[in-house]
């Protein structure tokens, strides 16, 4: 999946991941994922940008952001460890339609290689 691939509001376009064997999950857009510490699970609040390392005033743990937010993404999407969601809300893993609603109404055919 390409940056390409996603619209304006996150929605896949194009070619499903089904096409390619994958599946899809999605998580909410507002889990705070560089704000939490994926060891302790302390949210430190949100930092500029220009912030790529930050030290987790919990655990003292120090985090690359982009990491961090990598596991912790893992991690709300109910893949690993303890869970960023909710007690009450559960994700399960969805195997993405053909003909995803941002696709413009491109054919479902099956594509030549």
């Amino acid at each position: 999946m390409t940056i390409g691939q996603l619209d304006s509001v996150g929605n896949v376009t194009g070619t499903g991941f089904q096409d390619h064997g994958r599946t899809l999950i999605k998580i909410g857009r507002f889990v705070p994922t560089s704000q939490t510490c994926h060891v302790c699970d302390r949210i430190d609040g949100p930092k500029p940008l220009h912030i790529r390392e930050w030290t987790c005033p919990g655990c003292h743990t120090v985090h690359d952001r982009d990491i961090n937010a990598a596991i912790n993404v893992k991690k709300a999407a109910g893949l690993g460890g303890h869970s960023l969601r909710s007690a009450d809300k559960t994700t399960a893993p969805v195997v993405a339609q053909r003909s995803e609603t941002g696709s413009h109404g491109l054919p479902d055919v099956a594509r030549v290689a």
